[in-house]
């Protein structure tokens, strides 16, 4: 039995994931997806404070609370950031990286040096009447729809989940600098259906940091391929656990 520790992007919460956890935990999984400061039952502690290294303390405590080993480890978009500082930090804990049509940064990178588009919504923020707000993205004619989103009923629902992320989220670096986070196996899911203009993926090395060949595989949907394609999604992350 692994541990399935899914970890929801920004303006999400961990809501996204229900239609994932009960085909993992149905074979025979533990299935953790917490929502992240700010988000979901924790919306009451949203503020300008709020940053990357909040959410990567959510993963670690949670991690080191529960005791959890074995740890496949996945994160949605800009949860690429969280997921790698938190395995910096537990290392030992983390069977596997899952980067679900993720950031994946360097040490030391945020957010904007991972995709520049951010930079705009940084400015943005920080012009705004409040300072600190990054209001989810708006939703876009078909393909693109609200985060590769297109049913009507499930647009609706995907908007009950929704909140502004803080803009130190997008700021703040990603440690990467303990030696033995290298040697985590990682794979790359990558949604190849609706990618909004100016959303720029990097190229995935050859070979990972760990020395054996990457893991890319794609599903062809949207960016929020938990809610449109829950099966293919737990399907693949069963073949890591």
């Amino acid at each position: 039995m692994s541990t399935y520790l899914l970890v929801h992007g920004a303006w999400h919460s961990g809501r996204c994931w229900e239609r994932v956890v009960p085909l993992l935990a149905s074979a025979g999984h533990r299935v953790v997806a917490p929502s992240l400061t700010g988000y979901g039952d924790k919306a009451h502690l949203l503020g300008p404070e709020v940053g990357l290294d909040t959410h990567v303390d959510d993963i670690v405590g949670l991690i080191t609370e529960e005791d959890l080993t074995e740890v496949v480890l996945v994160g949605h978009s800009y949860a690429g950031l969280v997921i790698s500082s938190a395995a910096n930090e537990v290392p030992d804990r983390i069977a596997h990286l899952v980067y679900l049509d993720a950031m994946v940064p360097e040490d030391g990178e945020s957010a904007a040096d991972v995709q520049p588009m951010t930079q705009a919504l940084i400015d943005r923020a920080v012009k705004s009447d409040s300072g600190w707000r990054v209001p989810p993205l708006p939703e876009m004619p078909p393909p693109a729809g609200l985060f590769g989103v297109t049913d009507p009923a499930d647009v609706a629902w995907l908007r009950t989940m929704l909140s502004d992320q803080p803009v130190r989220c997008l700021q703040q670096s990603v440690r990467l600098d303990n030696p033995a986070v290298n040697t985590i196996p990682r794979t790359h899911i990558h949604c190849t259906v609706g990618v909004p203009e100016g959303i720029a993926r990097r190229p995935i090395p050859a070979i990972q940091p760990n020395g054996t060949p990457a893991q890319v595989w794609e599903l062809a949907t949207g960016h929020d391929c938990m809610i449109t394609m829950p099966a293919e999604l737990a399907g693949l992350l069963l073949k890591f656990g």
